[in-house]
């Protein structure tokens, strides 16, 4: 595979049309009449399927851009196109809960930004470029978490940003902390300048970065604001942030390990970040009784699994492509089952989907889908995630992350068949259940299908993402 070098701006065209697609959302808001702003969203839609286009069109040939500082490769190409399939779907969320808000334009706008900000992590070759795209990618998070305007949502932002904010600091300091001992920033001189260095002030450096990663991703020891935001933030915003920023933060983590020296075992803590992140969420989602939070604990131990291939990283040649497939294959999912919820806006007890499959079939398909889809069942393409992910890891030569992963997905198959069993219960429905969005439904049925069939081709999926990360 070719690369090459030097400035290549138009490298980051996707990331260009994102940005400016908020930058035109946000600056239109402020001229554009509020029953009018659904024009905005077509702005924005615009822009993700720009992007998207921009992406599939410069995937043929990986390349860097900015000396190198930024990747264009497979790794990348992935991320664009699922965070901008995933953020359209957000969209169509959005048009059921923001339209003709007084703060539409400003979601939209937000969406844009931190989706840039995810990308650019996805793509960072420079730990001043993950810094860069770590900020990006948060405040606007902030924000969006906050736009429900009620008691919870207020207090889900609070947390958010006060660990984000906490996560960032100590992101800056293992930046500060690599540089200090290497005398640079870029990913390729890395793993030959930290070899000879001080090996307290290696790790310390390269613990720090991860836990300001771990936030982005939502998974331990910076995943307590997920629960909040899930349950507190608007449909469309707890989606957004339960699925998008793990896409750039997990590539992202990805990167930094294969880039890393060997002096110590960097695949030993990521993994065990893994099991502490499922283990540790699945127990918390046992006594779940709202779905948005149970769903919450669940994008936690999703991420476990997630970090899985990240800790074969350069021992496998498995761990790529089952990262970049599972990771697809969990935004399509994840978004369905948050789908389902914003659609049945006034239900927010797991008994309280009772007799939805009498009242709305095709939703109650879809919740089971994804549910039973986020557990690993086939034919959904999370099933293939998983089963890549446990092969990797024992390809790796860590046969422990595979029996975690089993474990894991066993015992999550309770708590997720406390919220199928009454929704496929046959029995006289609750008045909530009769109130549905509309456009929220539809985007729940397609998704889930989405799940469906991206799993019956995955053979074809694997093969397009089945190559090696720029060197």
């Amino acid at each position: 595979m070719g690369s090459s070098t030097g400035m290549n701006p138009l490298a980051l065209l996707p990331e260009m049309l994102l940005f400016g697609g908020g930058l035109v959302c946000l600056l239109g808001g402020s001229f554009t009449p509020r029953r009018r702003q659904g024009r905005l969203r077509a702005v924005a839609a615009l822009a993700l399927v720009g992007s998207a286009a921009a992406a599939v069109v410069g995937s043929g040939s990986a390349s860097a851009a900015f000396e190198g500082a930024f990747a264009v490769d497979v790794a990348t190409t992935v991320a664009r196109v699922v965070v901008s399939v995933s953020t359209i779907v957000v969209l169509v969320l959005a048009a059921d809960e923001v339209s003709e808000d007084a703060r539409e334009s400003e979601t939209y706008a937000l969406l844009l930004f931190a989706a840039t900000g995810v990308l650019v992590l996805a793509g960072a070759r420079d730990l001043l470029v993950l810094a860069v795209g770590f900020l990006l990618a948060s405040i606007p998070l902030y924000a969006l978490v906050g736009l429900g305007r009620t008691a919870r949502a207020a207090e889900a932002a609070l947390k958010t940003y006060l660990l984000g904010a906490l996560f960032g600091i100590v992101l800056l300091l293992g930046v500060t902390l690599l540089y200090g001992v290497g005398g640079t920033t870029a990913y390729p001189e890395l793993a030959s300048v930290l070899a000879d260095g001080p090996t307290p002030v290696l790790a310390t450096g390269v613990v720090a970065v991860l836990a300001g990663l771990a936030f982005k991703a939502g998974s331990v020891p910076a995943h307590f604001w997920v629960p909040d935001a899930a349950e507190g933030a608007t449909g469309l915003a707890a989606a957004f942030a339960t699925t998008v920023p793990k896409v750039g933060a997990v590539i992202a983590v990805y990167r930094l390990v294969e880039a890393l020296p060997d002096a110590l075992a960097w695949g030993v803590l990521v993994g065990v970040l893994a099991v502490a992140s499922m283990t540790l969420a699945n127990l918390a989602a046992f006594g779940q009784d709202d779905p948005r939070r149970l769903l919450g604990w669940s994008t936690v131990s999703q991420v476990g699994y997630l970090l899985v291939p990240v800790a074969v990283a350069g021992r496998s040649d498995l761990a790529l492509p089952a990262l970049l497939l599972y990771l697809a294959g969990y935004a399509v999912t994840n978004l369905a089952a948050f789908a389902v919820t914003s659609a049945l806006p006034g239900v927010r007890t797991l008994s309280g989907y009772s007799g939805l499959m009498g009242t709305s079939p095709l939703l109650a398909v879809a919740l089971v889908i994804a549910l039973l889809g986020l557990v690993g069942t086939p034919p959904t393409v999370v099933f293939v995630g998983k089963l890549t992910t446990a092969t990797a890891a024992w390809d790796g030569g860590m046969a422990w992350l595979t029996v975690a992963v089993l474990v894991n997905t066993l015992a999550s198959l309770f708590y997720y068949l406390r919220w199928v069993a009454p929704a496929i219960r046959r029995k006289d429905a609750s008045t909530d259940l009769e109130r549905r969005r509309t456009w929220s439904a539809r985007a729940a049925v397609v998704t889930a299908g989405g799940s469906v069939v991206l799993g019956i081709l995955a053979g074809p999926l694997w093969a397009l993402v089945d190559s090696p990360l720029l060197p």
